[in-house]
């Protein structure tokens, strides 16, 4: 059993008897869900998981005023819950780690990875915001929140960038995929560089993925599960997946060269698809700039530079 699937049984078996029954007048304002930095919000966890910050659990969001109140009655009522379920447990927390699951504030938890009390709404809020972060905020999911108010900073997350932080930010990716593998790769190839050879074709896999993500307007996860997750975006992803873990297996500096052109054509072929650039051509480099023109806040587009 994964572990997403493992914290839901949990809840539903123990969990939301013991809240309705020690907590009646509260459990209308609690969201109750799985949502954060492990591999189990992904549906990435297997085995090997199990070793740390694995078992069942759940998290449960308050107001910070319902929080005041009631977190330290909550968090009693929530280690009272039996420590093993359906042959697993007890969950084992790494230091540091704790919170991961139990009661917490909305505020602190959204504020833990994105540093404000409230959803983003302006340009300069959302250029701060890393992109993994964003993922760990909205990854997971959430099996009960009647009152709405976590749902509700998630769902503005969840709606994405604004499209002119996107489009900086897919600009930015054009420079980088251009200037790492279509560039500074084969000439470091040349030079008999192994060092630079594989940074660059790192380099160029990883904000390849990135791209693709933006493409998809998805957050990415950090990179452990960067590659897996590539594999399940619905534009390009499944082909991303699969020449991307043909180039890293390649001992061949041709076929490697080859492949990196083959991905930025299927790059290029979406941006003009998704009406982002009408430039020619097949270097990166030169579809930037029409993706920079099509920022229409005159600040961020006059000074768009490469940014994460």
């Amino acid at each position: 059993m994964q572990g997403l699937q493992l914290a839901r049984e949990f809840f539903l078996a123990h969990g939301q008897p013991m809240l309705e029954s020690r907590f009646g007048d509260l459990w209308p304002r609690i969201a109750v869900g799985l949502v954060g930095p492990g591999s189990e919000c992904y549906g990435f966890d297997d085995a090997i998981s199990r070793d740390h910050d694995w078992g069942p659990g759940f998290c449960l969001w308050l107001t910070g005023e319902d929080y005041a109140t009631w977190g330290a009655q909550l968090q009693a009522g929530y280690r009272s819950l039996p420590p093993n379920y359906a042959g697993y447990g007890p969950r084992r927390s790494s230091p540091g780690e704790e919170h991961r699951v139990g009661v917490m504030s909305i505020e602190n938890f959204y504020g833990r990875y994105t540093g404000l009390d409230h959803p983003p709404t302006a340009l300069r809020e959302w250029l701060r915001l890393p992109e993994q972060n964003l993922s760990v905020c909205t990854n997971g999911a959430v099996f009960h929140d009647p009152a709405g108010v976590f749902s509700t900073w998630r769902q503005a997350l969840l709606a994405y960038y604004p499209e002119d932080i996107r489009r900086q930010k897919i600009a930015s990716r054009c420079m980088t995929l251009a200037q790492s593998g279509q560039y500074n790769l084969a000439r470091s190839m040349r030079r008999g560089d192994p060092f630079a050879s594989r940074y660059a074709e790192m380099q160029f896999c990883h904000d390849l993925m990135s791209m693709a993500f933006l493409l998809n307007r998805c957050y990415p996860p950090f990179y452990k599960w960067l590659h897996r997750a590539t594999a399940r975006l619905p534009i390009l992803g499944a082909v991303i997946h699969e020449k991307i873990t043909c180039l890293v297996t390649s001992t061949e500096d041709a076929e490697k060269l080859s492949i990196i052109e083959e991905l930025c054509q299927f790059i290029i072929d979406e941006l003009r698809r998704q009406g982002l650039s009408d430039a020619r051509g097949n270097f990166l480099l030169d579809h930037a700039f029409p993706v920079q023109a099509g920022i229409a806040d005159p600040v961020l587009r006059k000074n768009f530079s490469i940014s994460p």
